[in-house]
């Protein structure tokens, strides 16, 4: 039986149709592209939603009810509002793979995101973040953060802890070191940094071991030639 896919991308919607909530069984809601300003804690009544699609509308907040979404196993999408803060009822959607927040006015991620155990790829870009929750290490599943776009300097030590991660864009962010916490990372084969503040470069860069490629653009710092060789040699290619 073919899952239920209710679509109303770019229909000129001020407010969630009604026709919605008589349809408790919908697998996929895709109300993006509108100019929703709020989404009515009825939301939390579509148990059967897989994906919920809210992007590019005008939210200025999530609902709690959010948080009773615990279906969504696929993607949520939230990115191209106005949000300033995430419910901590996010923490709830433990079996959510995909989580899209950016383009918004957050300066936090809450630290429930992370009980968000499924998650395999989260987008934070173009956001007000200036730090990140420890709890964050909790995702023991992530592959790709992506982060371009804020006001980070740091990254907590608990991001060592990220043994899955594949991907990280860190570009246009205020980092003046290569942060310490991703040494050792044991996947990681894509790090962005264009666009930073960057000083030094560490010797430890060489020995991420699965590193293929390493952006290091827009940044006013030289690679020592002994780095640069030893990352070439291992066949990561570096963009300067």
């Amino acid at each position: 039986m073919a899952e239920r896919v209710v679509s109303h991308w770019r229909g000129g919607l001020t407010a969630v149709p009604e026709e919605v909530w008589e349809l408790p069984d919908v697998a996929v809601l895709v109300l993006a592209g509108n100019a929703l300003a709020t989404v009515p804690d009825r939301i939390g009544t579509l148990k059967g939603l897989r994906t919920l699609d809210l992007g590019h509308n005008r939210l200025a907040r999530v609902p709690d009810a959010i948080g009773d979404l615990t279906g969504l196993d696929r993607c949520l999408y939230l990115h191209g509002n106005r949000l300033e803060e995430l419910p901590g009822t996010l923490g709830r959607l433990t079996r959510l793979a995909y989580l899209n927040v950016g383009e918004n006015r957050l300066r936090a991620l809450p630290e429930a995101i992370g009980s968000m155990a499924g998650l395999v790829e989260l987008r934070a870009q173009h956001n007000r973040l200036t730090a990140l929750p420890g709890a964050l290490g909790r995702l023991g599943t992530l592959r790709e953060l992506w982060l371009r776009g804020n006001g980070l300097a740091l990254l907590p030590e608990t991001f060592g802890r990220l043994g899955e991660l594949r991907e990280l864009d860190l570009r246009e962010n205020v980092f003046e070191d290569v942060p310490e916490a991703l040494r050792g990372l044991p996947l990681l084969r894509r790090l962005d940094l264009r666009a930073n503040r960057l000083r030094r470069l560490p010797a430890w860069l060489a020995e991420l071991p699965a590193l293929e490629k390493l952006d290091l653009r827009w940044n006013d710092v030289g690679i020592p030639p002994r780095l640069l060789d030893a990352l070439r040699a291992r066949g990561c290619v570096v963009l300067h």
